[in-house]
């Protein structure tokens, strides 16, 4: 695993999340990066890997557009107090890194495991025998990294191994296509599973979006 500072990890990330997501590329700014992703409750972020206040009050100071997501790696304690009324608290996250290797990957009885690569883009789907979705996930590789992406488990079919399948499946698949390193940002949740499965967290993440109610305008 490279010793990368945050900076050039967070950057890392990003380079595989947008080809995961099919968003624009991420434009320089002087604390981070931009990114359009072009969803109604998701129109762009602003990645900043190594905030300080006087950057997230002027990025908070410019925006006025709902569905603008800030992506603060630090603790949600630390940038809270920086902002302004509107801004909404999501889950908080968690960047974390692992060396890619070869790892067997065989569905548990009862379930099916299809996967296929197209754009870019590793895509895993367990299904039980009768077809009912049971978990899913995606993995982008931009060079010797890759990024895993939306990793799910129906409710039902937790605890029973099928996270950690799709993520084994994923990490094999990219290792195959010539990716070394694995990066993703995860829920508190998704940390124990990954920590478990040999990845190492990096820097919390703190994810905010702007939607201001009636009072705030």
């Amino acid at each position: 695993m490279p010793d990368n500072g945050i900076s050039e990890l967070v950057r890392m990330w990003i380079d595989g999340w947008i080809v995961s997501r099919g968003t624009s590329d991420p434009i320089d700014e002087p604390w981070g990066w931009t990114i359009d992703v072009g969803q109604p409750r998701h129109v762009a972020r602003h990645v900043v890997p190594e905030p300080t206040e006087a950057d997230v009050r002027k990025i908070v100071a410019g925006t006025s557009a709902p569905g603008t997501w800030l992506k603060l790696f630090a603790e949600d304690r630390t940038v809270l107090p920086w902002l302004g009324p509107g801004w909404q608290r999501d889950v908080p996250g968690y960047l974390m890194t692992r060396h890619l290797a070869p790892e067997p990957h065989e569905a548990p009885a009862g379930y099916t495991l299809t996967s296929w690569t197209r754009g870019g883009v590793i895509r895993v789907l367990v299904r039980t025998q009768a077809g009912h979705f049971a978990a899913r996930g995606q993995m982008a590789q931009a060079g010797s990294h890759a990024v895993a992406d939306q990793i799910e488990t129906a409710a039902e079919h937790r605890r029973k191994g099928l996270g950690g399948l799709v993520m084994r499946t994923l990490q094999s698949s990219a290792y195959e296509a010539g990716a070394r390193t694995g990066l993703l940002v995860g829920t508190p949740e998704g940390q124990a599973l990954y920590s478990s499965l040999g990845w190492t967290t990096r820097s919390p993440m703190a994810s905010l979006w702007y939607e201001p109610s009636a009072a705030d305008q």
